[in-house]
């Protein structure tokens, strides 16, 4: 099977859930027999170059350009997809668009949706061109609605709700036009199916290759911390971890409680928050991030938006953190609440329940005892890839 992948930019590293899921399933893809050509953006932070072969994969990557991020304003695409607009990749994809080449064109994320257009005028003909298939990361109409909801700024807010209308449209014109839709979790198929009950829609939640830690045991020992792990440099993010944090510290300082918080964000947005913090410790982006989860007691999952599926809940689950977790923030993992995680209605009821069960060693043991026996035979990106391989092949 021969497939052209279009992509946001080379993977790696894998610093992202964006770049966590795009790397493991296109690896996984390949490895289940796939000959891949990515198309997609360089990123200085990694050791790829254009026309770089490795593992069935052959890599065009082409330079990044600076913007402004008002830029997407006056485009007709939404800022998720005018910044991949490179005149540079627009070649590129020309060049690649060969009649016979491709069993199957992979549009990875709604940050490839420019390069829609130039594919269906290049392939007209439906029944002969290369199999059309779609990589939902995120609903991401219902997602870009709520994000430009909960922001705060009036003027930011009606700039975000022209870019959802923006998102909204290509969203359908991608579901619309593809052959195969997968979605990260069975929620977000829900919401295509409601859209388009005759689509093919496949689930494909992602795999895990981290750390795996067979058995831990949390003892009074174990600093009363909780920890954070993310990259907060989507403004999502960011307005959860700071509506989280507004919300819990003073309640941890007063009850001498530690809240670790370790992820990239721009240091401007962690200096604002150091500010007013008391019991909160801003690590930022680290090498390793055994050693904090090691010596927390609690995981916490604030995202009152955000969508998708939360890869960080995985490395809670396989380094054996027990999980605390807002409602709706955990979708594609079969954990519910006292049945391998705790769930809370808001952050002022998550930041109580936290110092609630810090104390209580066993409740904290069965939590992520129980959340391993679930999840542990259930997330394998070999198995990913073999999926996506049999769907496309099934056309």
């Amino acid at each position: 099977m021969r497939c052209l992948w279009l992509t946001l930019a080379d993977p790696e590293p894998q610093l992202n859930g964006q770049y966590m899921y795009s790397g493991g399933l296109l690896g996984a893809f390949a490895r289940a027999g796939a000959e891949v050509e990515v198309l997609g953006l360089q990123r200085p932070e990694s050791g790829r170059r254009n026309g770089d072969y490795d593992d069935s994969i052959r890599w065009w990557l082409m330079e990044r350009r600076p913007q402004s991020a008002w830029s997407s304003l006056a485009s007709p695409m939404p800022h998720i997809v005018h910044r991949c607009m490179t005149p540079g990749v627009r070649r590129k994809l020309d060049g690649l668009l060969d009649p016979g080449r491709w069993d199957g064109i992979v549009f990875d994320n709604l940050s490839t949706g420019w390069a829609l257009n130039p594919v269906l005028s290049r392939y007209p003909n439906r029944r002969s061109r290369p199999k059309l298939i779609y990589i939902s990361h995120n609903h991401e109409t219902s997602l870009r609605r709520q994000v430009a909801f909960n922001y705060p700024s009036f003027w930011k807010r009606q700039a975000m709700w022209v870019d959802a209308v923006k998102v909204a449209r290509l969203e359908r014109a991608m579901v619309d036009s593809a052959d195969l839709i997968t979605a990260i979790t069975p929620e977000d198929r829900d919401r295509y199916q409601s859209q388009q009950p005759g689509k093919r829609i496949d689930v494909i939640t992602p795999g895990y290759h981290g750390r795996d830690v067979p058995e831990r045991r949390i003892t009074p020992e174990t600093p009363r911390r909780a920890i954070i792990v993310g990259s907060f440099d989507w403004i999502a993010k960011r307005l959860n971890l700071e509506e989280f944090v507004a919300a819990a510290d003073p309640v941890f300082a007063a009850h001498g409680a530690e809240l670790e918080v370790v992820g990239s964000a721009e240091e401007s947005f962690l200096k604002r928050l150091r500010r007013h913090a008391r019991a909160t410790r801003f690590v930022g982006t680290v090498d390793k991030l055994e050693k904090y989860m090691d010596g927390a007691r609690v995981a916490i999952v604030p995202e009152r938006s955000g969508g998708g599926f939360k890869l960080k809940v995985l490395d809670y689950v396989f380094n054996r953190l027990p999980i605390l977790a807002l409602n709706g923030s955990v979708a594609g993992v079969p954990l519910k609440h006292n049945n391998g995680i705790l769930l809370f209605d808001s952050h002022e009821a998550l930041a109580r329940g936290v110092l609630s069960a810090m104390d209580d060693i066993e409740l904290l043991n069965r939590l992520h005892n129980d959340a391993y026996a679930q999840c542990r035979a259930k997330f394998d990106w070999g198995c990913r890839g073999q999926q996506l391989y049999s769907s496309i092949a099934a056309l």
